[in-house]
């Protein structure tokens, strides 16, 4: 029987490469592991992979920085928006105290009777920090992050759209959805799979702003990843989208560390459906104890090593 396990990683469309690496490592305490370039097409751009201790599933934040091409998004409705990230709840004090320290305007919020705290990425992207209290990942303590106070991974993503009930539409009756629906005002949210934690989809009415971008652009979410656990799992899960007529969807794709399909979901959010494959995994390229310390390329741009990385953005851990 097909199933969702839960989520994977999110990618984010950025601006200056330094300037994110700075912020997810110097500021967010986050584990680099990995840099290496976007699979798709002929540009040299930086894919760059942060995470919590592990770098498990449910834990990767990931980015492509934009700045040197000069391309920027907008956001807005019918698109993926928040990035929500999942802290002890004892922690969010401390996080609100470190922010405003490193410069970043921080604002408490409140969702699901639940404080939260609400800052952006130097892009802009919509960062928010959620209190969980029973989960076991276990976080990075780096750049001055106590253990204890080290962000575990995702809590799931935040999502704008002009009609919210078309995707609960999708969730529920195609991409395997818990069956509990909490709303909050003009946000409801509800858990897609198997996990506990990590796997929250919140969606958001919003028919005031103007449709987001979708291409690549600095500013703007590019896709949420779920973990469909196996490939066989995976061919199962497409054919039923496919079948129930959301033919928005890619063929099969090899990103090296894992095997990807795409689909464009009712509410607009990219959805990658991510497999984990017997020959990828973040050490495929790399001893675990050195992720994210060497440039890595897939075997089609290795001829190309040295032009690539003249046009890169140099980096400073």
């Amino acid at each position: 029987m097909a199933y969702v396990e839960g989520s994977h990683h999110v990618t984010l469309s950025v601006g200056s490469a330094q300037e994110d690496v700075d912020f997810h490592i110097k500021t967010l305490g986050m584990r680099f592991i990995k840099r290496t370039v976007l699979f798709d097409g002929s540009l040299p751009v930086y894919h760059l992979y942060y995470s919590n201790a592990n770098g498990g599933p449910s834990s990767v934040v990931t980015t492509f920085p934009w700045a040197k091409q000069g391309r920027t998004g907008k956001p807005g409705t019918n698109q993926a928006r928040e990035v929500l990230l999942s802290v002890p709840s004892t922690s969010l004090d401390y996080w609100h105290k470190r922010l405003t320290e490193h410069n970043i305007d921080v604002e408490n919020t409140h969702a699901f009777d639940q404080r939260r705290l609400a800052f952006h990425h130097p892009s802009g992207l919509e960062y928010v920090f959620v209190g969980n209290d029973n989960d076991d990942r276990e976080g990075h303590p780096g750049n001055g992050v106590p253990p204890e106070h080290a962000i575990h991974g995702i809590h799931g993503v935040g999502i704008h759209a002009t009609t919210p009930e078309r995707m609960i539409d999708f969730a529920t009756d195609t991409f395997y959805a818990q069956n509990t629906i909490v709303e909050d005002g003009d946000r409801a949210t509800f858990q897609v799979g198997n996990q506990k934690i990590g796997n929250h989809i919140e969606l958001i009415g919003n028919r005031t702003d103007d449709h987001g971008t979708w291409n690549y652009g600095a500013g703007t979410y590019h896709h949420f990843a779920w973990n469909l656990d196996t490939l066989k799992n995976q061919d199962e899960i497409k054919f039923e989208i496919e079948g129930a007529g959301y033919t928005d969807i890619s063929e099969l794709k090899d990103r090296k560390y894992f095997k990807s399909v795409y689909v464009r979901t009712p509410a607009g959010a990219l959805f990658e459906l991510a497999v984990t494959h017997d020959d990828g995994g973040w050490d495929c390229d790399e001893n675990p104890q050195e992720l994210g310390t060497h440039f890595q390329l897939p075997n089609q741009f290795e001829d190309r090593r040295d032009e690539i990385f003249s046009n890169l953005e140099p980096l400073e851990d």
